[in-house]
């Protein structure tokens, strides 16, 4: 029986999809949201209890001006046309990175759209946007610090456990499956912390082309894997 809880996943190879096809990058964008549609459903059939997907790296803000303006269009176009759909399935939503990058109107339709959801106990869709495992570790140990400082800490307390629970996914099992589409063999600054022990699946696939029998194919893999483990995270109790 299989122990597949958290799948992560790169979504990458939107703009090549669109580029095969001769069509303007902001098309590939679209395409893959179509991609995520049908992972979703997939997981939730599968009874997935979390699936984190890589929207927006902290790197991204670093294309060109008029693509990022896209994205964040796109980005609040999707926030509002899924939450209602992701309320009838009885999804959760929970957006993790530094959403300051962000204009202040797609940081408020963030908050309401987890706010609204947030007591659904369904499928848990992480969204990872101006994201970066750096940062995450970054920004935990800053929490961590303060919190030595306020005295809510002690500095010989803090250990793999502690400092874990001021990461993004604290809350979340461990993550069990990272996927990765396009044929890139690499991790991208994605999760850094959480991946330790997972087991990677990489793609020739492009992301617009990432359907459900592309995702039984990872899974099923996983499952054919004898998972050994050395000094082994305690697994969280979500």
């Amino acid at each position: 029986m299989s122990t597949l809880k958290h799948i992560a996943i790169i979504m990458d190879g939107n703009g090549r999809w669109a580029s095969k096809h001769s069509l303007p990058r902001i098309l590939g964008h679209q395409q893959g949201i179509k991609a995520v549609h049908g992972v979703v459903k997939a997981c939730v059939i599968r009874g997935i209890k979390t699936l984190t997907l890589f929207a927006f790296s902290s790197e991204n803000k670093n294309r060109s001006t008029e693509e990022v303006s896209l994205l964040f269009k796109l980005f609040l176009g999707v926030l509002k046309q899924e939450v209602k759909k992701l309320n009838e399935h009885n999804i959760r939503l929970k957006i993790i990175g530094d959403m300051s990058l962000f204009p202040a109107k797609i940081q408020q339709t963030a908050l309401d759209a987890q706010a609204l959801l947030a007591s659904n106990i369904g499928l848990t869709l992480v969204i990872a946007a101006n994201y970066g495992g750096q940062w995450d570790i970054a920004q935990a140990a800053a929490k961590i610090a303060k919190a030595a400082i306020d005295g809510d800490i002690k500095a010989s307390n803090i250990n793999i456990d502690s400092f874990s629970q001021y990461l993004s996914l604290a809350d979340e099992p461990n993550v069990d499956l990272l996927i990765r589409t396009s044929g890139e063999l690499r991790i991208s600054n994605f999760l850094l912390w959480d991946i330790a022990y997972s087991e990677f699946y990489f793609t020739e696939t492009l992301w617009p082309d990432f359907n459900e029998f592309e995702l039984n194919k990872a899974i099923n893999n996983f499952n054919n894997r004898n998972r050994r483990f050395g000094i082994r995270l305690k697994e969280k109790s979500c």
